[in-house]
């Protein structure tokens, strides 16, 4: 062996399949969503088994997708690596404050991948370090300007590596940045192109990419005119919603649903959204999928609750079965799930009196949960909902408390 191979390094998490925790040499994506080595998981597949390994999910083809991106940067980081020599490599230890301060400086030069990739372990170590770079003068608008100067002209292998890490190092700070809105300038004006740089990314990553591109993007959706730039570019929009699938990493969809909460206030993206996109259908779906967490859930009732401020919106929700998903959706799975299934209900039920919602409640033995939830410990303007919601189906709370206090224990479990 020579010196050069006794160093030991540190692989980026992303690099590993799942299975084996070694480096890829071959990385295929399933129908899930989530990569692996392809020796390791058509060992997998040959030995019987029917999901996918990470996620547990049962996988509906056994199809590979090669992920040329993840296997480009694979090779990148092999070559670097085996430029270094001696029994020290540079990745055996967290850089300094002043290796980092030099770092910064010197970014722009040609090696700037290896300098990237040092700030990138110095984010990773500690809350306090995220913070130091957070605010370091000059520090984030480098980063921005590094995510800008990839466009479908200039897509090369080192240039792509470059901008991965980037947003990676964006995404793990951006929480100690303290001015949002200057961020959200920096990327969507001042004639920088992030916009379709992050495009780019989103549309050929792996699903812990795309998590870190729809961190980024809901972080600087701060006003109105953010927002809109954001959903006028129909090469996120459509990642993101084919991210809010039970076969995408779970992760990934909760990502992807807090970026669609964040851009969806304005009735413009709300109408986009529920139109050809058909966001309620694809919500609807993930709300009936017993796999889907309890914060993927509450995204998806918080998402439903927005689009029911405008017609088409309750148009959508009131066709189908999106109220007696709701309305299952209303106990049991977390206060905040409960608030907003509650304002669900309430505004096509009760402000828009939604006549097929109203029946689907009914129907559902949605009256009984009222009732119920009633004499939770509810938010006093839950409650108030709640009080509308038995007007419109002509029940005395007062009354049928009093019976259901009395007869709880012959109710049905639900």
């Amino acid at each position: 062996m020579r010196s050069d191979d006794l160093y030991i390094t540190t692989v980026p998490c992303f690099f590993q399949c799942p299975i084996s925790l070694d480096v890829m040499k071959s990385p295929v994506s399933l129908s899930t969503g989530v990569t692996y080595d392809r020796v390791s998981i058509q060992r997998w597949l040959d030995g019987g088994n029917n999901t996918c390994p990470a996620t547990m999910q049962i996988l509906q083809n056994k199809d590979f997708v090669p992920n040329l991106t993840l296997h480009r940067l694979i090779d990148l980081w092999s070559d670097s690596n085996h430029r270094y020599t001696g029994s020290q490599s540079p990745e055996s230890h967290t850089p300094t404050r002043d290796e980092i301060n030099d770092a910064i400086d010197r970014v722009g030069d040609s090696d700037h991948d290896a300098l990237l990739s040092m700030i990138l372990r110095f984010a990773s170590d500690s809350d306090e370090n995220r913070e130091f770079l957070a605010g370091k003068d000059g520090f984030v608008e480098m980063l921005v300007d590094v995510i800008s100067q990839l466009d479908s002209t200039n897509f090369s292998d080192s240039k792509l590596l470059l901008v991965v890490e980037a947003v990676k190092i964006l995404s793990m700070i951006r929480r100690k940045i303290l001015n949002r809105r200057r961020l959200s300038n920096l990327i969507l004006t001042n004639g920088r192109d992030c916009l379709t740089s992050l495009s780019l990314l989103i549309k050929n990553a792996d699903p812990k990419l795309k998590i870190d591109c729809s961190a980024v993007l809901e972080f600087i959706a701060v006003d109105a005119e953010s927002k809109l730039l954001i959903a006028e570019r129909d090469e996120i929009i459509t990642e993101i919603m084919n991210s809010i699938s039970s076969n995408s990493d779970p992760t990934l969809i909760e990502a992807s649903l807090s970026l669609l909460i964040a851009i969806a206030s304005s009735k413009r993206v709300k109408l986009a959204l529920i139109g050809k996109r058909k966001l309620v259908t694809k919500l609807t779906s993930l709300l009936t999928d017993p796999t889907t967490s309890v914060s993927a859930t509450e995204k998806c009732l918080k998402l439903l609750e927005t689009i029911s401020s405008c017609k088409e919106g309750r148009s959508e929700i009131c066709d189908g079965v999106c109220v007696e998903t709701v309305v299952k959706r209303l106990m049991k799975v977390s206060t905040a799930a409960t608030d907003h299934a509650v304002t669900v209900l309430w505004s096509v039920c009760y402000l828009f009196k939604e006549k097929t919602a109203q029946d689907a409640v009914i129907r559902t033995n949605g009256v009984t949960k009222i009732l119920l939830l009633l004499q939770s410990n509810c938010s006093l303007t839950v409650r108030h909902m709640l009080t509308d919601l038995l007007k419109v189906f002509k029940v005395n709370s007062r009354s049928c408390l009093s019976v259901y206090e009395t007869k709880t224990t012959h109710i049905m479990p639900f």
